[in-house]
């Protein structure tokens, strides 16, 4: 077996990889029809570990979350690691019907793209390099792993990277917007907000203050927030709930806020601030309590880094347009840590978070050379090799 630096493999890769399409749509829809809500993520976990003996991955480990990693051994073992992680959850609920369909050069299916294309590919590599007769220079770790939706808060990742220390560069595996290059994290904090009022009779008890009337005051207040636009910061308060009935003043009324920026110390400041706010309802009977439901670190990683440059190069070479975005994904951990890390996409497609999802299937081919390439190239760097 020949070296991955022995020779530019780009067009054997590029020619294994059409005939493979319809084994990574099957295993796509395979893994799409084992539900994976975020938090319930073990039925889909159990699944990709079974699958792992006939894809070539004998060596894997299933850690008490549900992370599933299996090793694609590399030449050299004994050092650092490069990881690909592809993240198992969904946003649909356990009773989403889970169809898929194959339809007009389209998939369809609830997350048939986000993310299960993103795990079937990267399951696929073991198949693409041994038909090209090439192994990357270190081992790379294939992670299929939990939490990355909603209010995951990215703990999938998390165990992942902790309990790997030898990871020195790191892609997030997408199966939608190929040609994307994410290489700043998008910061997150993410707080449940709960009042307490003491209840009443609206009649009766007039009067007495109602929590989702304090509530309403304080979301007035944080959506009259001058947000600063560089480094850009972003508030939503995505639900407000609460109350009785028409005729009983509110006990209780609880919402979500929503905190995002690209820098750290913009997010730290947003978030005294809010909490400041939401701090000022302590008064006139009402009391409130935070929860911190999420907590994503920001970070960035500069566009004349090795890793950007390789997958800048790679999409060039393949044709793709390239899009340098920030987003908030798995990379957002290792970026965090100083770690070299980036996001990319696999094909192209549409409703995103709907159970009408779909994916282009012609783009896949494409789609699983970047990824078979970029594996090679962070395996054969030098600081990592």
């Amino acid at each position: 077996m020949e070296t991955s630096t022995s020779r530019d493999w780009s067009a054997a890769i590029h020619a294994v990889v059409e005939p493979l399409v319809p084994q990574v749509l099957e295993l796509t829809t395979e893994i799409a029809q084992v539900a994976a809500p975020t938090g319930e993520e073990m039925a889909r976990s159990r699944h990709v570990t079974n699958l792992l003996p006939r894809l070539g991955l004998t060596e894997k480990e299933t850690d008490e979350l549900g992370n599933v990693v299996a090793t694609l051994r590399g030449r050299r073992s004994d050092g650092p690691a490069v990881l690909l992680a592809a993240h198992l959850d969904t946003v649909f609920p356990a009773t989403t019907v889970l169809d898929v369909r194959h339809e007009n050069g389209r998939l369809h299916g609830p997350g048939v793209g986000d993310n299960s294309l993103g795990i079937a590919a990267m399951l696929m590599l073991p198949r693409i390099f041994h038909a090209v007769g090439v192994e990357p220079a270190v081992d790379v770790l294939l992670a299929a792993n939990i939490g990355e939706e909603g209010l995951g808060n990215l703990r999938g990742m998390r165990a992942v990277m902790d309990a790997h220390p030898r990871i020195a560069a790191a892609v997030a595996v997408e199966g939608h917007n190929v040609g994307r290059v994410t290489h700043i994290a998008v910061g997150s904090r993410r707080l449940r907000v709960v009042f307490h009022g003491p209840g009443g009779h609206s009649w009766g008890d007039a009067g007495r203050p109602s929590a989702v009337h304090v509530l309403a005051q304080i979301v007035s207040e944080l959506s009259s927030l001058p947000l600063p636009r560089s480094p850009k910061v972003s508030l939503n308060v995505g639900t407000f709930q609460g109350g009785v009935s028409v005729n009983t003043i509110a006990p209780t009324a609880t919402c979500l806020v929503d905190l995002r920026s690209v820098d750290d110390a913009a997010l730290r400041r947003l978030t005294e601030r809010v909490e400041r706010i939401i701090g000022s309802a302590n008064r006139g009977g009402v009391r409130v309590e935070v929860d911190v439901m999420g907590d994503r670190p920001a970070g960035v990683v500069s566009l004349d880094s090795e890793i950007v440059q390789m997958a800048t190069a790679i999409l060039g070479a393949l044709r793709v347009d390239v899009a340098f975005d920030a987003s908030s994904t798995d990379a957002n951990i290792p970026i965090s840590k100083g770690i070299p890390s980036v996001c990319i996409g696999l094909s192209r497609g549409g409703n995103v978070h709907r159970v009408d999802e779909y994916i282009e299937i012609e783009l896949i081919s494409t789609g699983l050379a970047q990824l078979a390439l970029l594996s090679l190239a962070l395996a054969d760097d030098s600081r990592t090799a």
